[in-house]
């Protein structure tokens, strides 16, 4: 008996044991599964403030391009303003900003975003300190770097911005453009003819200010026209079966648009959907800003002038990056001063000289690479040397040149039919010029900054060519590149497609082939991009216009019967991230970015680059 309860408590003894091993264990894991779940909230919170910065410098960086962008549009010189010392900036054509911050943000008075190194300032977001202590220790903060060199070529600036939340840090590179002109396919201020060569009794009103207009030609989007990219326009669009395969917007505060109907008019197709209001944009008052880019005596805000010609001047675009220029009424490619005090031909090499610009060859230049080439009306008074550079044939009151004989270009010449010619060769041979109230006023004045252009653009780059006065299309106008060639043309007042009529006993014949075709942005600041004798000689054919077009008032092509030409207008994507050098923007001028891509943190929490 003793014997077996000896051996039952043994037993029990090792059940208890293996109870204890047991409860011991599920202890430890117990004890393993608390210490983990502490471990991984600890590392939780910490993962998620890590994440909470990552986020946060990435929002900071953005924040640095907004507040560039601001800083653009106040003053728009600022483009001009950077660090000298940053590799981004490199070749360094940037310089030091002295730029007042809001009076709420603890920083110093020069610009904080323009900081390197250890030592380097950080811009602080606004609001994302406490404004009770003004500590800054946990703020989000920005630095940036302008990449300039570009703008003067074709208007992008280059930012690189990093944004910092306490030890990370995240940074990307926006490519900046001026919202301007060349963002829609087609822009109008006036969807009406241009009362210089309608009726000069029409007072400009849209449309939507005034419904009547009195003695001002509403002009119509006609069945058949092809618009494949944006359009805006500040007045009421007038709308029949054109096909509009861009966002289409209006200034009318209510939307939508004016369907005339009648024979001939279907309905428009908007592939984009319904007609939106946008606000209205300001055309700039002249084109002058372009002329000043030939002054040599701006040696920081222009320093590579461009070409400047006197008087109607003709230029053949020619494969091989040349042209041909004939202006015989130039005198200086290059002034000083405004009112202009003095001018030269030190750059003769790239504008021309005065014997060759006059000659019936006309100078072979090379095409000026990211730049531009204005043309000038002939100065009554002044001190550039063009006063003097016009006489008049006492007997038959025809322009002669400065200088030329009878056998030279810009002779007293007329051509067949009796009309007598300008110095670079209009009207042409058997051509009546137009009239006003048909298409133009005043055509191929003696003394008119004109330009006559033509041909095909090869240099590889930009070039925005401008006039005073009237710019004629004389021929189609394109590009060898698609890719790298790019054109701007910015008249003062009209913009002509060549459309010349022989007229005898009032019947018209056209005297060009049929269809055109011109690859630019197209700007007539003043006045309207149209065609010369829209309404005579039948129909014409296309008009292919690759590119963009803004005008002031809206420019015929062609009628609602077929005569003049057809409309297949395209949009130059390339305008939505670039622009030809010194196109003009509105008055208004804001920035948008058009290319932003992220890139890995240029610099470390303390300011060093990486």
């Amino acid at each position: 008996m003793i014997a077996l309860l000896k051996r039952r408590l043994s037993l029990r003894r090792g059940d208890e044991g293996v109870a204890m091993v047991l409860v011991l264990g599920i202890g430890l894991v117990l004890t393993m599964l608390i210490i983990g779940g502490v471990a991984l909230s600890l590392g939780s919170s910490k993962k998620a403030s890590t994440d909470a910065n990552w986020n946060g410098a990435l929002a900071a960086a953005y924040a640095g391009i907004e507040e560039y962008q601001s800083r653009l549009s106040e003053e728009p010189a600022y483009v001009k303003y950077g660090n000298p010392a940053s590799a981004f900036s490199w070749p360094n054509h940037a310089v030091t900003a002295k730029v007042q911050l809001p009076p709420t943000a603890p920083v110093d008075k020069t610009n904080p975003a323009f900081g390197l190194g250890t030592t380097g300032t950080w811009a602080i977001v606004e609001g994302s300190y406490d404004p009770d202590t003004q500590s800054t220790d946990s703020a989000a903060k920005y630095r940036y770097e302008v990449d300039n060199t570009t703008y003067y070529d074709t208007g992008t600036i280059r930012l690189r911005a990093t944004g910092k939340v306490g030890n990370e840090t995240r940074s990307i590179v926006a490519d900046l453009r001026q919202k301007g002109f060349i963002d829609f396919l087609y822009f109008t201020d006036y969807e009406i003819s241009d009362p210089a060569t309608a009726d000069t009794r029409c007072n400009p009103k849209h449309a939507w200010e005034d419904s009547t207009r009195s003695y001002c030609s509403a002009i119509t989007f006609r069945d058949g026209d092809g618009i494949d990219g944006p359009v805006h326009s500040n007045d009421t669009l007038r709308l029949c079966g054109t096909v509009f395969d861009g966002v289409v917007t209006t200034g009318d505060p209510d939307g939508g648009y004016t369907y005339p109907g009648g024979t001939g008019c279907s309905r428009p197709t908007l592939n984009k959907g319904a007609v939106q209001f946008s606000p209205s944009i300001s055309m700039p008052t002249s084109n002058t800003q372009i002329k000043k880019e030939t002054r040599y005596d701006l040696t920081e805000e222009v320093p590579r002038p461009g070409c400047l010609y006197t008087g109607p001047t003709s230029i053949t675009l020619l494969d091989g990056g040349k042209m041909i220029v004939k202006s015989p009424w130039t005198r200086f490619t290059n002034i000083k001063g405004d009112p202009v005090t003095e001018g030269n031909n030190d750059n003769s090499g790239q504008c021309g000289t005065e014997t060759a610009l006059r000659s019936t060859a006309g100078a072979t230049l090379d095409v000026p690479k990211n730049n531009v080439i204005y043309v000038q009306n002939i100065p009554l008074s002044g001190t550039n040397g063009t006063a003097e550079a016009y006489t008049t044939n006492s007997s038959t009151g025809r322009c002669r040149a400065r200088g030329a004989s009878d056998t030279t270009l810009g002779a007293d010449q007329s051509n067949n039919v009796g009309y007598s010619r300008n110095v670079v060769g209009y009207p042409i041979t058997d051509e009546t010029p137009p009239t006003a109230g048909t298409s133009a006023t005043s055509s191929y004045g003696c003394r008119n900054g004109d330009l006559f252009i033509s041909g095909m653009l090869s240099s590889g780059a930009g070039l925005t060519v401008a006039a005073e006065n009237y710019v004629y299309a004389t021929g189609d106008i394109t590009y060898k590149d698609s890719v790298n060639d790019m054109l701007g043309i910015v008249g003062n007042n009209a913009i002509w497609v060549h459309n010349p009529m022989k007229v005898v006993s009032g019947k018209y014949t056209a005297l060009n082939a049929k269809s055109r075709r011109i690859d630019a942005a197209v700007l007539s600041v003043a006045h309207t991009f149209a065609v010369q004798n829209h309404s005579v000689g039948g129909e014409r054919g296309t008009l292919t216009v690759n590119g963009a077009i803004a005008q002031k008032f809206r420019g015929v092509v062609g009628l609602l019967d077929g005569t003049g030409y057809s409309k297949d207008y395209n949009y130059d994507k390339r305008f939505t991230f670039s622009a030809p050098p010194k196109f003009l923007s509105p008055v208004t001028t804001t920035y948008g970015v058009t290319v932003w891509v992220e890139i890995s943190p240029v610099f470390k929490a303390d300011g060093t680059y990486r």
